[in-house]
């Protein structure tokens, strides 16, 4: 019987395994923006997220790269897991509705949110105002294709609370107005390939990803090893890692201390 068994990322290389965490009220447009990142178009009728947690791999220039998307909405009235899924974040896609102010609202509250928390886990003694240097984080205003008549916030308004550095497009998930930009820019400020967006590389089964990265299969284009056309995939066996494997990864795994040493409050408290 063939092992089916998906090779995980090369251990020696975590920087190739990130996490994208997307944040926001709900009915925003943050799944069907979603939908086009992974390639699988724009559905017009509503439904809530069921499936809150996706996984792609690519190979890319010879290297394998694992992207992790956690779509947290459901997280919104548990504040101590969506402050373990903001710990756990390497790179932030926050959306907002231009026709809900509330949505707006709640962005700038998730952002300065996401701001601290990273300050604190890395115990940097930069400002919040600085940190979102230091932080990964987009901001996408959605339903640009509205009606200037439905639109409830300005972009004015929108880069005087956020500010002019914060990473900011106005986009339709109905007709893809912006995404590349947005895509690509996910991949600038998370250290990840351009070519992990989604007009950058040929969509393959899983089967045939795992073919091209053990080498059984020579990727299309040149016949160089490493020098195939990028390609992804997406896992649909992906689960989530559980909270306590979450928590381990924020506190390290050896949480023993010396004698008479006070314990350390858990960070996501």
């Amino acid at each position: 019987m063939k092992n089916t068994t998906t090779p995980s990322v090369n251990q020696h290389d975590p920087q190739n395994c990130k996490r994208i965490v997307v944040l926001g009220a709900p009915r925003v447009g943050k799944t069907s923006i979603l939908r086009r990142y992974l390639r699988d178009g724009f559905v017009e009728d509503y439904s809530p997220t069921s499936e809150d947690f996706l996984r792609k791999l690519f190979r890319i220039r010879g290297e394998t790269y694992q992207i992790d998307i956690l779509d947290a909405s459901r997280e919104r009235d548990f504040p101590a897991k969506r402050r373990l899924s903001i710990l756990t974040g390497d790179i932030f896609l926050l959306v907002f509705s231009l026709d809900d102010r509330s949505s707006f609202e709640e962005v700038c509250a998730l952002r300065t949110e996401i701001l601290a928390a990273k300050s604190k886990l890395t115990k940097s003694s930069v400002p919040e105002q600085c940190a979102q240097l230091q932080v990964p984080l987009l901001v996408c205003a959605n339903k640009v294709d509205l009606l200037e008549s439905e639109r409830e916030i300005s972009k004015a308004e929108v880069l005087q609370a956020l500010g002019d550095d914060c990473a900011y497009f106005e986009t339709s998930a109905k007709d893809s107005t912006n995404l590349e930009k947005v895509f690509e820019t996910l991949a600038k400020r998370g250290g990840l390939p351009t070519e992990t967006g989604p007009s950058q590389h040929r969509k393959v089964s899983l089967r045939s990803y795992q073919a091209i990265r053990t080498g059984r299969v020579a990727g299309r284009g040149s016949q160089t090893p490493g020098r195939e056309d990028p390609c992804g995939a997406l896992y649909p066996l992906a689960r989530r890692p559980s909270f306590s494997t979450d928590l381990r990864k924020v506190i390290g795994p050896n949480t023993g201390r010396k004698p008479g040493k006070a314990r350390e409050k858990c960070q996501i408290q």
